[in-house]
């Protein structure tokens, strides 16, 4: 069986082909600037093996559908394809960051599932069109081949009423759905799945903390194996500091801004998601550029990471107390697995809730899952590398065999 997973975006579409017999990765790409003056494809055959290689475009890429043509035609290729052909691929997976509550599951695409996700896009009006418009080239592309979208709201649909309501009107949630959804739920969900394995308990026994941490960074409290709590809302903007977004913040301020500065809504939410969080603070938003400013004396830069320490600190320990019993918690994407620094500022000073971190252990350039608690911490402490990609695969095909 063969799974084609497309993320694909406004003027973006990122894709990998598996092999689910193994779970290997045949190629994976992206296709980008979809619609400027020139776009760029970049497509590996067997990333991460040795016989890895890989195939550079660049070309004008008008619309989504010559971006999958040019991926398919990649993918099928004589001589360097993967595959013989598009019949080769047993399913779609496609990822979506907004289900809201219309869809609690992975589902088989549908024309009343692509009704669903339009009536979605003022809930996520910069993903949703780009994932609709996947859909609907792959759908013309791939007229009998099973496509299955995969929600990354769907694994916080388990949050009780008390964690995902606004104290807003009631109205307002009934008319206009402004509830908390959270995100990067299909990560969320991986590693609770990888970490439960990796402390030997079933899935549905464990409570965790996971913690996502990216250039986007979202914190869930994991109990019984289910999502409880998670630090983003309505939008990925609230929670915890990100690389251009501020995360929690007082409403009031947007008024004040409107008086002080003279901006509009659109203004005032492009400065909270595109222009705050360490890009706000510093002036950068990649935290290898941020470490190498505090090395070198840069106050901003060290105030930036101080924020985004005590930021997740604080979450940790609400979550902590939400949850009561914490097994472990987990660290995870490119922040989260690389960065012992800020592993090391996300744990500070909770030594008087049992968790304690190993200095050498985070230190340490070990790659994969992997325990750097101290051994006398009494809440694990775990570096679980997330695997979106394949938990689409993996939902996909379980949506496959429940037909």
């Amino acid at each position: 069986m063969n799974i084609l997973v497309i993320n694909s975006g406004s003027s973006s579409i990122k894709y990998l082909l598996l092999d689910m017999r193994t779970e290997a990765v045949l190629c994976s790409g992206a296709v980008e600037r979809i619609g400027e003056e020139m776009g760029n494809l970049s497509h590996k055959i067997a990333p991460g093996t040795m016989g890895e290689s890989q195939v550079s475009l660049s070309e004008p890429i008008a619309n989504h559908e010559k971006g999958m043509h040019l991926v398919i035609a990649l993918i099928t290729d004589p001589e360097r394809g993967v595959v013989k052909s598009k019949d080769e691929i047993t399913a779609i997976g496609h990822r979506i960051v907004q289900g809201g509550d219309l869809f609690t599951a992975s589902c088989l695409v549908d024309d009343e599932v692509v009704a669903g996700l339009e009536k979605l896009v003022p809930l996520a009006p910069v993903h949703n069109p780009g994932h609709l418009a996947g859909i609907r080239v792959a759908r013309e592309l791939f007229p009998g081949t099973p496509q299955v979208t995969v929600f990354d709201t769907v694994f916080h649909q388990t949050m009780p009423p008390r964690a995902f309501m606004y104290a807003l009107p009631y109205e307002l949630y009934d008319e206009l759905k402004l509830r908390r959804y959270g995100f990067h739920g299909t990560s969320h969900c991986y590693v609770t799945k990888e970490a439960a394995k990796f402390l030997g308990k079933p899935v549905d026994d464990v409570n965790l903390i996971t913690v996502h941490l990216g250039n986007g960074s979202s914190m869930c409290a994991v109990q019984g194996g289910k999502s409880v709590d998670t630090s983003m809302g309505l939008t990925p903007l609230e929670g915890l500091i990100m690389g251009t977004r501020c995360g929690d913040t007082d409403l009031a301020i947007y008024p004040l801004l409107e008086a002080a500065k003279g901006l509009n809504i659109t203004e005032i939410n492009d400065l909270t998601n595109k222009k705050s969080g360490f890009k706000g603070i510093c002036g950068m938003n990649d935290l290898r550029d941020i470490h190498k400013a505090v090395a070198e004396g840069n106050a901003r830069a060290r105030l930036a990471l101080d924020m985004f320490g005590y930021r997740n600190r604080k979450y940790i320990g609400s979550y902590m107390a939400v949850l009561g019993r914490v097994d472990a918690i987990v660290f995870t994407a490119g922040i989260g697995e690389n960065d012992p620094v800020s592993r090391e500022l996300s744990c500070r000073g909770l030594s008087a809730l049992g968790v304690e971190l190993d200095h050498e252990r985070n230190q340490s350039g070990e790659r994969g899952a992997r325990d750097i608690g101290a051994k006398s911490s009494k809440v694990r402490v775990l570096v679980i590398p997330t695997n979106e990609e394949l938990e689409i695969a993996r939902q996909t095909a379980e949506v496959l065999r429940a037909r």
